[in-house]
């Protein structure tokens, strides 16, 4: 089967998981991006997998309700939302002032950082400074290498760019660079792939990724992101980080610390209504 092929199944194929509890029956339609490993991508199967496609299941076994989940392309998401054709993403969504004036979310799911990866069996390299005069193969046109070129100056890294940043890992690898800069759960996912590299400093961005909703919805909202909470309690949220990512959660990260009130504290729509976190849905 071609790659185009299993983008084409994978936008038309639905996963739905069975109903445990009549909280309401007739379920859910979500829809992600299906090309953004490792949080939805094209399964041999001809489906798709990843993170956010088991945090899907996940929400949905919680509640007792099936889960339809559709892949499809990241621009026409949030339009589609706005029109109704779905109930709520389950895309990783930086929330962002811009975006929480016009949708809903809830709480963040997971930090949106950056993080370097490094050749196998580099020394722990902590902090910018250790990046001080290397070379960092970056992907062209990202927002890592936006950041990487406003503080070269700083810091006195040369900045190498790449067509993707598999070929940015692959330089890493090669030993033609002394590091690549991508986001965190990317980078975590290559390291994992790659035995030739290692995950390196983790940046805090101080942004996190959320389920977005449409503005009129706050009921859905903070029911799902009452599930959230449950799951990042119950070892639901961390188990999912070290199957995909190969990562264990330090302690205190947005992806195993639930949030108090619904949404995400600092931008429009946040409740700061306070409740306990319950796994009886």
């Amino acid at each position: 089967m071609t790659y185009k092929s299993l983008l084409l199944s994978a936008a038309l194929t639905a996963l739905v998981f069975p109903a445990v509890a009549p909280a309401q029956a007739e379920g859910y339609k979500v829809a992600l991006d299906g090309t953004f490993a490792p949080h939805a991508m094209p399964s041999l199967s001809g489906g798709v997998e990843g993170f956010n496609i088991d945090l899907a299941a996940a929400v949905g076994e919680k509640l007792g309700v099936p889960m339809e989940v559709v892949a499809a392309q990241f621009s026409g998401l949030i339009p589609a939302l706005q029109a109704g054709t779905y109930d709520f993403l389950v895309a990783p969504t930086t929330v962002t002032k811009e975006r929480a004036e016009n949708l809903l979310f809830s709480e963040g799911f997971m930090d949106t950082n950056f993080a370097f990866t490094v050749p196998a069996g580099s020394a722990p390299m902590e902090g910018l400074d250790a990046f001080k005069g290397k070379t960092i193969a970056v992907n062209k046109g990202s927002v890592y290498e936006s950041f990487l070129s406003d503080k070269a100056g700083e810091y006195g890294w040369e900045v190498v760019a790449y067509g993707t940043n598999t070929d940015a890992v692959e330089a890493v690898s090669s030993g033609r660079a002394d590091a690549n800069l991508a986001g965190a759960t990317v980078s975590a996912w290559a390291a994992k792939q790659n035995p030739r590299i290692d995950l390196s400093y983790e940046y805090p961005t101080g942004l996190v990724w959320a389920f977005p909703f449409r503005k009129d919805d706050t009921e859905t909202r903070d029911k799902i992101d009452a599930v959230l909470e449950c799951l990042k309690t119950d070892g639901t949220m961390a188990a999912l980080s070290e199957k995909w990512f190969g990562v264990t959660p330090a302690e205190g990260a947005t992806i195993v610390t639930p949030t108090p009130g619904y949404g995400t504290p600092g931008f429009d729509g946040y409740d700061d209504t306070a409740h306990e976190v319950t796994c009886s849905f």
